[in-house]
């Protein structure tokens, strides 16, 4: 006698009960097949509860089916019907007479429908299956609303829409990480893991965090790894939402920008920061700058009323600038026709008041490039007008002076960088010393045998020129050289719609602190008499015991030195190359014809006129065509008065 599986007699007493009912159940407990099913079918026993006992043996029954499901169902033909048979006529041999189940497997392949339910049903399941749930609860557990991880769940679907909600939401958490996140978004170092089910992100070092908790991921990267992808659309709603999260920042100057960022992206949903910024807002440039982004959100707001819309424009066309005009110039075709009228008429009134300040930005451009022709023909003037002599050398004496500066930073970048700020200033008299020593030189060798033969003069420092050239691009290479700006030289301002930068503007002021300088030198010291007595009358001076030979290398070297002065600051805007100063000789040679020779106010005012004149004709006519124009004026100004602006005075000069 062959003793069957204890899940094989619950599943056989299931099936008797189903077809039978109570007599089955009847059988089960009060024969000697009870003791095989447990002490839960005892109680339900007990309880007389024929439904409760069927759900209970097949759930004791089910993963008896398991291992016999994929074995082929051998016989069907065996009725149902056979089984309850045999087991109400001999209830007590149940054990001796079980050989149905076996020849019956078509009902027992239906078992495995008829679990489904019956497990989910009773509370005293078997132990395994309730034990499988809760692991599969905890892998994929649903963040709570609000909370930074909900927001970032959106981030997993890799869709468009769904990553703009998830940038709104992450914004809105308020959370410390939420800056870093979009930050990272915005720079495409955010990444997500589908199987993994989380968000991270690189920081600047590429290391990898878990954008949940902040924290570094110590083990391999996850194989599915992909970034979040963005577009132009994403990248709008990235910069309103790094607008808004930055308007709570303690910098002043980050909240400012933050509050211009949003006035260009114009995001709608960054409108709740700004109200909350505004409220808070003590600095009136920052409240006025975010009253301006509110009123650009709401002049794009659907949901914003007529009347706001309006009072929008109202607040743009006080602001004034390029881009409050292009604002209002693209504002969409529907909005209503009030609001359009408004709009244009603040166009044109900003146009007209841009013009105003266009014209006053090119002044400051022709100040700027003024500037810097007076540096670099004050000291030609000085030779020129003082010895008579055309040196084609002059602005290799500008570019000498641009290589100290540049010789001056490496050694300070080498031995002591915390100098650097202070390089300029050690530059200055080195180039001084410098382009002096080597123009006194000149002088001397070169330039004292060929006074009165200005033709061999031009023919000799021309040759020159090109001869310091080449022992510079032999020194240093042909290839530009970096020279730095120190930190008091960096940076820009605004004066209305005038933008000025911090380097010009001190560009400007050396300039005119050398000019200065130099009349000082000329109208209070012994060298300076001497100096405009040999200018005036070289015969009448000599004879008074001036040594002329003294005075004219002194001169040389004098404007050789400004020369070299010019190359510290020019270094600031030009390219620093042995071919720096061939861009500077010619209008230098200019400023000083049409100011007039030897007159350090005529080159003064023919260097800010020219500087001027150049930066109107250029938006107009070009630069090259420009400098062509130029030239020609001075050519005509000439023709009607051969000594410039300025000219000098005096008997020997009038002879």
């Amino acid at each position: 006698m062959r003793v069957l599986p204890d899940r094989l007699v619950a599943l056989f007493f299931a099936l008797a009960i189903t077809l039978t009912g109570p007599a089955a159940s009847g059988a089960l407990c009060t024969g000697p097949a009870s003791s095989r099913v447990g002490d839960g079918v005892r109680t339900l026993c007990a309880a007389d509860d024929a439904a409760a006992l069927k759900g209970l043996l097949l759930a004791q029954a089910a993963p008896a089916t398991e291992p016999t499901a994929p074995a082929p169902a051998p016989a069907t033909s065996a009725p149902a019907t056979s089984a309850p048979a045999s087991d109400t006529s001999a209830p007590a041999s149940v054990p001796d007479q079980a050989a149905p189940p076996p020849v019956s497997p078509a009902p027992a392949t239906a078992a495995p429908e008829q679990a489904a339910p019956a497990q989910a049903a009773p509370e005293q399941a078997v132990p395994a299956p309730a034990q499988a749930a809760p692991p599969a609860e905890q892998a994929a557990p649903k963040p709570t609303p609000g909370t930074l991880a909900a927001a970032l769940a959106h981030f997993l679907e890799d869709a468009f829409s769904e990553t703009d909600t998830g940038i709104s939401e992450v914004a809105a958490t308020g959370d410390a990480r939420a800056v870093a996140i979009i930050e990272a978004l915005q720079d495409g170092r955010l990444l997500f893991s589908a199987q993994q089910k989380k968000v991270y992100y690189k920081d600047k070092s590429d290391k990898l965090i878990d954008a949940a908790t902040g924290a570094p991921v110590t083990g391999p990267e996850p194989a599915d790894i992909d970034k979040v992808r963005i577009n132009n659309r994403l990248r709008r709603s990235i910069a309103a939402a790094l607008g808004g999260l930055r308007l709570q920042a303690r910098d002043p100057d980050r909240r400012y920008q933050a509050a211009q960022a949003v006035f260009k992206s114009r995001e709608e949903n960054a409108l709740p920061a700004l109200d909350a910024a505004l409220a808070k807002e003590t600095d009136e440039r920052i409240k006025r700058a975010l009253t301006e982004a509110r009123a650009a959100v709401i002049l794009f707001s659907n949901e914003a009323s007529e009347a706001n819309k309006i009072a929008a424009v109202r607040v743009i066309r006080a602001r004034g600038d390029q881009d409050a005009l292009n604002l209002l110039a693209g504002l969409p075709s529907n909005s209503p026709a009030a609001v359009r009228s408004a709009a244009r008429d603040a166009v044109a009134s900003i146009q007209g008041e841009l013009a105003i300040w266009a014209t006053l930005q090119n002044a400051w451009y022709g100040l700027s490039l003024g500037s810097v022709l007076l540096l670099a023909a004050i000291g030609l003037a000085i030779t020129f007008g003082v010895m008579g002599v055309i040196n084609m050398a002059h602005g290799e004496m500008v570019m000498l002076g641009a290589y100290t500066t540049f010789v001056v930073q490496e050694l300070i970048r080498a031995h002591n960088p915390e100098l650097f700020d202070y390089s300029l200033l050690i530059a200055v008299p080195l180039a001084f010393v410098v382009a002096g020593f080597i123009g006194i030189l000149i002088e001397q060798g070169i330039i004292r045998f060929l006074y009165g033969r200005p033709l061999e003069t031009l023919l000799a420092t021309w040759g020159l020129s090109l001869i310091l050239q080449q022992a510079v691009r032999t020194g240093f290479g042909p290839t530009n050289r970096e020279v730095g700006a120190p930190s008091w030289m960096s940076g820009a301002f605004e004066v209305g719609q005038i933008n000025i930068t911090y380097g010009r503007l001190w560009i400007i002021c050396f300039t005119l602190a050398v000019f200065v300088a130099l009349l000082a030198l000329l109208r209070y010291t012994r060298l300076g008499l001497e100096m405009r007595a040999v200018t005036q009358n070289r015969a009448m001076a000599a004879s008074m015991g001036i040594r002329t030979a003294r005075v004219d290398a002194l001169t040389f070297g004098l404007g050789s030195g400004i020369a070299g002065i010019a190359g510290v600051a020019l270094s600031q805007i030009d390219n620093v190359s042995p071919n720096l100063g061939q861009g500077y000789i010619i209008d230098s040679f200019m400023v000083v014809v049409f100011g007039g020779v030897g007159n350090l106010w005529g080159t003064l005012v023919g260097a800010f006129s020219l500087g001027i004149a150049n930066k109107f004709l250029e938006p107009y006519a070009g630069a090259v065509l420009g400098k062509i124009a130029i030239l020609v004026i001075i050519i005509l100004f000439i023709q009607k008065r051969p000594r410039g602006l300025f000219a000098l005075k005096g008997r020997a000069v009038e002879a």
